[in-house]
């Protein structure tokens, strides 16, 4: 049997424009002309950039449970962003879900607009929602916005907007918004798109009281779905307490059923009656939300009862839908 030769192949130094590589193949010879296929050679910084795993990604973005929120339950909404840098000062439009899940769309007046729900190649979502809207701005007024294949290097949300200034959020009914009130009566494949769209939007509404919270009916019932910007294990201990003392309802009727986690954060959820509309719960979510802040604050060691409660709570994870 003939000896295997330890020669090592010598990776490449050439430098390749990211379009380049748009349309390659893991498998396929890379276009540096190393000889070596492409996932053992450029296409190593794309396989390590899918390996970053950001566990707070909105993180010191402004509205961070927000973007959370519509990221994983929100159906319809947009939020006005700002950008710093090169571009300071013009406005973005995160959208919760654009026309066919499109990453990006740059309309015909040239305002960007980036998808929230859409599927990203990361482990760090703001990183991948910064690809979209670095192409989104080198993309002509009227297109979809086209992403080549991401690689080590690249902006994150954090990077592109003006961290210190206010996001404005605004939730819709539907998806009525993707053609505006200016536009004609949509027909034709855009009309039944849309009617799809807003038939699958459940009903939902973010109060004003607080910050993040989200009444919504699904089916025939209704919850309170509401983003904490609080570390987990400090937001289930201020949550016992106020569980095992009584006081983690929203009024007669309503019940904390557990929370979901979603990235970095948690989002109790509290099951309402039907008779319970989004203004009947601002008051209680108020209330609560100053109740909780005492509890957060408190330095006392867990009770048997409220370490029982916490348990409990902690064993109630949701699965969000």
């Amino acid at each position: 049997m003939g000896k295997k030769s330890r020669q090592r192949v010598k990776t490449s130094t050439v430098t390749l424009d990211p379009a380049d590589l748009a349309d390659v193949g893991p498998r396929e010879p890379c276009p540096c002309g190393s000889g070596k296929r492409f996932k053992q050679c450029h296409g190593k910084e794309q396989a390590q950039a899918a390996d970053v795993f950001v566990v707070r990604p909105f993180e010191g973005l402004p509205s961070e449970c927000d973007l959370i929120a519509f990221r994983e339950v929100v159906p319809a909404a947009t939020a006005k962003v700002t950008l710093t840098g090169e571009h300071a000062d013009r406005q973005v439009t995160l959208c919760t879900l654009l026309p066919m899940a499109m990453p990006g769309l740059v309309r015909d007046d040239g305002s960007i607009w980036i998808g929230m729900q859409v599927h990203h190649s990361t482990g760090d979502p703001s990183r991948d929602l910064g690809h979209v809207l670095t192409a989104a701005l080198a993309t002509e007024p009227g297109n979809p916005v086209q992403t080549p294949d991401l690689l080590k290097a690249g902006p994150r949300l954090q990077d592109l907007i003006d961290v210190k200034k206010p996001i404005e959020i605004t939730v819709h009914d539907g998806f009525d918004f993707w053609v505006g009130e200016n536009v004609e009566d949509p027909t034709g494949e855009v009309a039944a798109g849309l009617e799809r769209a807003n038939a699958a939007a459940a009903p939902t509404v973010r109060l004003e009281s607080v910050d993040a919270a989200y009444w919504t009916q699904i089916g025939d019932r209704y919850y309170l779905r509401w983003v904490m910007p609080h570390s987990e294990d400090v937001l289930l201990d201020a949550l016992a307490r106020l569980h095992a003392a009584g006081s983690s309802t929203l009024g007669d009727g309503t019940r904390l059923i557990g929370s979901f986690r979603a990235l970095g954060l948690l989002a109790p959820v509290w099951e309402l009656p039907a008779s319970l509309t989004a203004a009947d719960v601002e008051k209680p979510a108020a209330e609560f939300a100053a109740a909780l802040e005492k509890a957060l604050a408190a330095k006392t060691a867990l009770t048997a009862e409220e370490r029982a409660a916490r348990a409990g709570l902690a064993n109630r994870q949701l699965t969000i839908r």
